[in-house]
This record gives structure tokens, sequence and C-alpha cells, in this order.
């Protein structure tokens, strides 16, 4: 258990710290407060409150343990869902050449935040917190079903959903890239494959979901058929992947070329060395290209 908990801790923290500087990079930057990137800044919002209430519940701590196992909930579920929002927004933007995305916000909104909420509210069914250092899971056989389906089902149809419309948006980028070298000049093209380049690493994003919650989702399977029986470093790569789902999304999400332009712009005063880390050689067009300028 105290390793579990040293691991949920530390994990927990640099994902509150990779999401908390995407959040402020939001509030700072208006060149950055986009509708796509508005999408991102509700992605790490949400990936950090889901790190800060992992880290203060503690089992033998009844008001505490409750705290996290139903805050973390909600907010981890907001988490993946606001990461196929962006998907839909890609796809629809991209492939239907639909421009009323900004409209859907308040759909967004209704959609994330509702199915969080019910989700959360259907997990209460069959509720016994306190399984070990983490409160988010549950002991009752009825609790470890509902817990499944109120979470894991969800994750793995977003996880399908996401993978399955970047997939149609990649293809369909490609294709119309291919079409635009063969008709253009050397110039173009070599600016079309950096593109190209950027938009295939799209189809890494469904990945992060998978890295995080793959783990999660077996050991859950495994306490469900022997329930009696830990096995110890799946528990620990558990704990650790899915606390450390926020610091993937930031890095993927949300520390794109338009956020690091935006921090270059406002180092000249730090060294040469720490300014190599944001290259600001890309035209404004090319770095908004990494997500679809809306």
């Amino acid at each position: 258990d105290r390793i579990l908990q040293a691991v949920n801790g530390g994990a927990s923290s640099l994902s509150f710290v990779g999401s908390g500087f995407i959040v402020l990079c939001y509030l700072l930057f208006k060149e950055l407060r986009k509708f796509s990137f508005k999408l991102v800044f509700y992605l790490a919002l949400s990936d950090m409150l889901c790190s800060f209430f992992s880290i203060i519940g503690d089992p033998s701590q009844g008001f505490f343990c409750y705290a996290q196992g139903y805050t973390t909930h909600f907010f981890c579920v907001a988490s993946f869902l606001w990461t196929t929002t962006i998907a839909f927004t890609l796809h629809r933007t991209v492939v239907r050449h639909k421009t009323d995305v900004e409209d859907l916000e308040s759909m967004f909104h209704l959609y994330v935040w509702g199915t969080s909420l019910v989700m959360t509210v259907i997990r209460s069914i069959g509720n016994d917190h306190g399984l070990g250092v983490w409160c988010w899971e549950q002991r009752g056989q009825t609790g470890k079903v509902v817990h499944f389906i109120t979470f894991y089902v969800p994750l793995w149809g977003a996880i399908l959903f996401n993978g399955f419309t970047y997939f149609q948006v990649i293809r369909m980028l490609n294709n119309a890239t291919r079409m635009a070298v063969g008709m253009s000049e050397r110039g173009y093209q070599l600016d079309a494959r950096a593109d190209m380049k950027a938009l295939n690493r799209w189809g890494y994003y469904p990945l992060i979901l998978i890295g995080s919650w793959a783990f999660g989702t077996i050991n859950r399977v495994h306490d469900f058929i022997e329930p009696g029986h830990k096995i110890f470093w799946l528990s620990v790569l558990d704990v650790g992947m899915a606390a450390l789902m926020g610091l993937f999304n930031s890095i993927a999400y949300g520390l794109n070329s338009s956020v690091r332009r935006a921090i270059y712009e406002r180092l000249d005063l730090f060294p040469e060395k720490l300014r190599r880390w944001f290259p600001c050689s890309k035209s404004r067009g090319q770095q908004e290209s990494e997500l679809v300028s809306l």
C-alpha cells in the first residue's frame, strides 16, 4: 500500500503539473484562445482536477475516501470524453467540411459533464469504497460490476470512436496531400510532406488512453475473476499509468507548436539553451495545421 501510495502521488503530481501548465498557457496567452485549443483547455482542466482528487483520498478517512472515489470518477470520465469532442471536431471539419463546430460548444458541455455526472451517480450502486490505497476502486462484487460498466465500458467506447475517427481524418488528409504534392511545385511539396508528418501524429492520440488504462482494465477483470489474489506489479502499473494520463494528454494535445511559439515569444530574457526547446522556425499557418484552424 505504501508503494502504491507513492506511485499514485508521484504520477498524479506530474499529471497535475503538466495539465496545470496547459491551463495556465490558455489563460495567459490570448492568441491560444481559439475554439480548437479551447477544447484542449477543457481536457487539461479535467485532467488537472482528476489528478488533484486522486492525491487527496485515503481509505482510512471516510469522507476523503468518498471524495476521491466520486470526484476522480467524474473528472476522469470527463477527460476521455473531451478527447472524443476533439476527434469529432476534426472529423466534422476535415471530412464533412462543416463550419458550425463552434456552435456545438454548449452541446459538448452538456454531453461531457452530463454523461460524467450520470456515470458517477450510477456508480453509487453497490458502493463500498476503500480497497487498499485506491479509494476509486470498490470491494463489493456488485460495486465492481457497476464500476466496470460506468467507467471502462464508455472508456473503451471512446477509444474505438477516437481510433475510427482519426483513421478517417488521416486517410482523407493523406489522400488530399498526395494529390496536392503531385500537382504542385517542389517547394510546396516539402511543406506538404512536413504537414503530413504532423497530421500522422494524430494517429497516436488514441494510444494515450490505451496505454493509460490497459493495465487498469486487465487488473479489474483479474480482480473480478480472482478477488482474493492480487498481482503487485499489475497494481503498480494500473495505478501509475492511470495517474499519468493527464501528463500524456498535456504533452500530446497541449504542447503543440502554437503553444511553444507563444512561450518562445516571451523568453527573450532567458538563456539561449532554454529557448532552443521552443523552436519558432515554422510559419503561423504550418503551426496551426497540427490542430486544424477552425
